[in-house]
């Protein structure tokens, strides 16, 4: 399996686009990615966008930011208040936050999967190509209910000791959310170490996308 690196060196300071539809999506879907480039590009700017943060999770969404980017890295999070599951109802009003973020002029994106299940991040992640269309956009990947996994094209792999951070993070900032069975350590991990097995990662580990354009 080959390799590709990042058009930045370690001095750059990227503009990364993390963009979820509601509070925990983000964390479940690049956490691990993140907490590896904030660490790999010590300058880099995180855009963190929430369309559906509503009461406690917005609470929760705050705090997960700061874990997962770092207070000094991260602008935001920006934090929407459209009804979890009724956004393709509402859809100008969601795509005219996206025009509006046509000017954090990201370097990376990180978005839905246009294959997901729940019809919340199906949307953005149409509006995201739609709105970013000469852009590196990598789509994350949400294990649910509908078992809507499919065949990632490009894997990150991760320190054990990374992804074991970001699924303590997870669990320590979205608390509202472990009445549902789904939500534990072991779903988290288990994804990872699919992932990992996958793209053969040295620690076994690793996150995946789907990344749909790269030019070479």
């Amino acid at each position: 399996m080959h390799s590709l690196n990042l058009p930045f060196d370690a001095g750059s300071a990227p503009n990364i686009l993390c963009l979820g539809a509601h509070s925990d999506d983000i964390e479940i879907g690049c956490g691990g990615t993140i907490l590896r480039l904030a660490q790999q590009y010590p300058k880099c700017v995180f855009h963190w966008v929430i369309f559906s943060a509503l009461g406690v999770r917005a609470t929760e969404a705050q705090r997960a930011a700061a874990l997962f980017a770092g207070a000094t890295a991260i602008r935001g999070p920006l934090l929407k208040s459209f009804a979890d599951g009724f956004m393709p109802f509402v859809g100008a009003e969601v795509k005219a936050v996206f025009e509006e973020l046509k000017t954090t002029a990201p370097d990376l994106i990180f978005t839905h999967n246009r294959e997901d299940a729940h019809q919340d991040h199906r949307l953005l992640a149409e509006l995201t190509w739609n709105t970013f269309r000469d852009h590196l956009i990598l789509e994350y990947e949400i294990p649910k209910y509908d078992g809507d996994l499919g065949q990632p094209t490009l894997f990150v792999p991760l320190e054990s000791e990374v992804c074991e951070r970001k699924v303590r993070y997870i669990m320590d900032s979205f608390q509202s959310q472990h009445t549902k069975r789904w939500f534990q350590q072991n779903t988290f991990l288990s994804l990872m170490r699919l992932r990992g097995m996958e793209c053969n990662a040295p620690s076994g580990y690793a996150e995946a996308f789907h990344c749909r354009k790269l030019v070479l």
